[in-house]
């Protein structure tokens, strides 16, 4: 056992006869601090703390188990509290279910710090190995869930403007790793004054590692492009109609928010008449703005084209296309005047358990709502549509959550990005504000104005610096409209994509690799060594 573990023990487990006890209690609270860091909180620096709390209780541990246990419960203490939304319309299970299943990874985390905390640099190995089970939650399985990616809690914070160079792992990573080092400091500080020099240097260190940490992460910002900087200017407008009432049946009346959007744009076009506003080149509405198919029915058609007439302008419409094999597709078209439909973005990431439900016969053993889960199917094509002369990459709703959202259309030259989505089915919950940080760290990550559209909010236009330009309230119609720049050069993290995280995994496993055979060779040494028994 090292110096720290011998230090991390005393910590935790001098104070009281029951050590256990005390342990899985700080692992609960160090997972509600990462809960604490996110959205609407502006509390930021509580993700580094929670890191240095959990870290210091994995590392005080016996054993694998134990670092599995303190983990998952921590992952209980961050994802209970963070995913209440997903069982709002459909009772506690699938918010139950989602939120154990996303502590599993937090308890992997808990092993590999057991692992890699034997190894020289330990700090290090921790921030990758957190980095690494990130990776896996948002892959595995049903196409991962990345909701609650430490990045994802930065949008205030210092930290953000490492995603132009990292995309949110870098993020994630830089966090985990001041949380790590934080709970080096603490270690050597509880170190006994007498201890091996290299251990003071260690805490050295660590310590430097933070401030320099949050150097780069402000000094960078100075780096970012201004919010009006980049190679020319289109005025776009988001509407949020909003909806005749909340829940899962909220598009019962599915003509009803498609009227909703039509009346707030058609308001929009008199306030541009009336000299209120600039006329938009291009008008975003959000994610099932239209849930009546408007190439299926006449009527819609027909009023989406009236709209764009009287708006002047063509209109990003989210609307749900029936195919033919009885399935849907969650689709985004640019509506002209002219010619009606024209490109489209068809969802490609779909979310199971909503918009499909994968093994539906075994969950419908459990929930009746399970029948109540879509049937959509994913798209295809690289995420871009044309509109005004402008090059668009859309990412619908759920999808702003994937690292690989924005990368096909960013590769297709993308000039500005779009997030319609659709909210009202997750009621005054703070998933709205939770989305709203991802898009934020999106903007950064490509360095690309964006705009949100969502049916009952929080619709938002963002900077390329992750700044919120404008922002509409919760359930009131609202019409946003700026002028915003079009960009054609990449950040790093674009040019780099999936690159950075998948070179923090590989480490990773190489780590553990490392520290296992390194252990193994010590044993075998030290039976060589012990002296025989009469």
């Amino acid at each position: 056992m090292n110096q720290g573990d011998s230090a991390a023990i005393r910590w935790t487990g001098g104070l009281t006869r029951y050590p256990v006890v005390v342990r899985s209690v700080a692992a609960v609270f160090a997972g509600v601090l990462l809960f604490g860091s996110f959205p609407p909180r502006p509390w930021w620096f509580l993700a580094p703390a929670g890191i240095a709390l959990l870290t210091l209780i994995v590392r005080s541990g016996t054993g694998l188990r134990s670092g599995f246990g303190y983990g998952f419960l921590a992952g209980l203490g961050f994802f209970l509290p963070l995913l209440p939304w997903t069982g709002i319309y459909v009772g506690p299970l699938p918010w139950l279910a989602l939120s154990t299943a996303c502590a599993v990874y937090l308890g992997l985390f808990g092993v590999l710090g057991r692992i890699l905390g034997r190894l020289p640099g330990w700090p290090l190995w921790l921030a990758l190995a957190w980095t690494a089970a990130e990776w896996g939650r948002s892959s595995f399985p049903f196409g991962g869930f990345p909701w609650g990616r430490l990045a994802f809690g930065q949008a205030d914070g210092w930290f953000l403007p490492l995603a132009a160079y990292g995309g949110a792992p870098l993020v994630s990573f830089a966090v985990a790793l001041s949380g790590t080092c934080g709970a080096a400091v603490v270690l050597g500080l509880l170190r006994e004054s007498g201890s091996p020099r290299g251990g003071r240097v260690a805490t050295a260190a660590a310590a430097s590692t933070c401030v320099l940490l949050a150097a780069a992460g402000l000094g960078l910002g100075a780096t970012l492009p201004g919010p009006m900087e980049g190679d020319r200017t289109i005025t776009v407008a988001a509407i949020q109609g909003s909806v005749p009432r909340l829940g899962l049946d909220f598009n019962a009346q599915r003509r009803a928010v498609l009227d909703n959007h039509v009346r707030r744009t058609e308001q929009l076009a008199d306030d541009v008449t009336s000299g209120l506003f600039p006329a938009p080149d291009v008008v975003v509405w959000p994610e099932n703005s239209s849930d009546i198919d408007p190439l299926r029915n006449p009527d819609a058609a027909a009023l989406i084209s009236a709209t764009a007439r009287r708006i002047s302008a063509p209109i990003l419409v989210g609307a749900v296309l029936v195919n033919g094999d009885g399935t849907t597709t969650n689709s985004v078209m640019v509506w002209t005047a002219e010619s009606g439909p024209g490109d489209r973005h068809d969802k490609k990431i779909v979310q199971p358990f909503g918009e499909y439900l994968p093994m539906r016969g075994f969950f419908r053993l459990f929930s009746d709502y399970a029948d109540r889960a879509g049937y959509f199917v994913p798209g295809h094509g690289d995420g871009t549509i044309r509109a005004a002369g402008t090059e668009i990459g859309v990412a619908t709703c759920y999808e702003v959550a994937f690292d690989r959202a924005f990368r096909d259309s960013l590769h297709s030259d993308a000039q500005l990005l779009a997030v319609p989505t659709n909210n009202a089915t997750f009621g005054e919950s703070e998933m709205t504000y939770q989305q709203l940080a991802m898009s934020r760290v999106r903007a950064v990550e490509h360095g690309r104005s964006l705009v949100v559209a969502a049916t009952s909010g929080v619709s938002a236009i963002i900077a390329a610096d992750g700044s919120v330009r404008q922002e509409s309230a919760l359930f009131v119609p609202e019409a946003l409209v700026a002028e915003v720049p079009l960009r054609g050069s990449h950040t790093p993290a674009t040019v780099l994509g999936p690159w950075p995280e998948l070179v923090a995994v590989f480490v990773t496993v190489a780590g553990v690799v490392i520290s296992i055979v390194g252990r193994r060779v010590r044993r075998r040494a030290e039976t060589a060594t012990a002296p025989a028994r009469d």
